[in-house]
């Protein structure tokens, strides 16, 4: 495996794992009295939703970066698929998601199911497919790392995160929903 072919599979793992930690939060969170129930999963799956979120943020921005780069008359030109300007002007940010997500975290008793499950929804359907699609164009370019920020200690970062989540499941919760890689 080169190192393309790791930073994509790293990239669709990490879509992959906050997709399974946001749909066990709309599991637990999103029934009605739910609200301060598993408090050591809320922290740690909160803690892995933010830390997985900012990353992808960081890269929208990075994304951004090359893009300006690549308007025609710019300085410095970079060889970037013509759909990805677009895709990253669509709807489904990471910003957007933090949003929905501290919407969920500061959310009233009577309305907190409802703002896990708006989280959810979103993260499932419009975040994902918008990352799905950038990481799709990002596939026809000869080099990504740069923009990625996937190294061997981000990895293992993600994957300690992932592993505290897991370890504070509540009984009958699992991590799943979402299509593995």
């Amino acid at each position: 495996m080169n190192e393309r072919d790791i930073i994509r599979t790293q990239l669709a793992t990490e879509r992959i794992h906050a997709a399974q930690v946001a749909n066990a939060c709309a599991s637990v969170y999103g029934a009605a009295g739910a609200a301060e129930a598993h408090t050591p999963f809320r922290d740690a799956s909160v803690e892995y939703l933010v830390w997985v979120l900012s990353r992808f943020e960081q890269r929208d921005q990075l994304l951004a970066e090359l893009i300006e780069r690549s308007v025609p008359g710019s300085a410095e030109p970079a060889d970037l698929p013509a759909e990805l300007a677009t895709l990253a002007a669509r709807a489904g940010t990471s910003h957007q998601a933090l949003t929905r997500l501290e919407a969920a975290l500061a959310a009233a008793p009577q309305t907190v199911g409802a703002a896990w499950q708006a989280f959810a929804q979103f993260f499932n359907t419009v975040w994902c497919q918008r990352r799905e699609a950038i990481e799709s164009q990002f596939a026809k370019l000869p080099r990504i790392a740069g923009w990625c920020a996937v190294d061997a200690d981000s990895i293992l970062e993600e994957r300690a995160r992932y592993a505290r989540v897991a370890a504070q499941l509540p009984p009958g919760v699992t991590l799943v929903g979402a299509r593995q890689p």
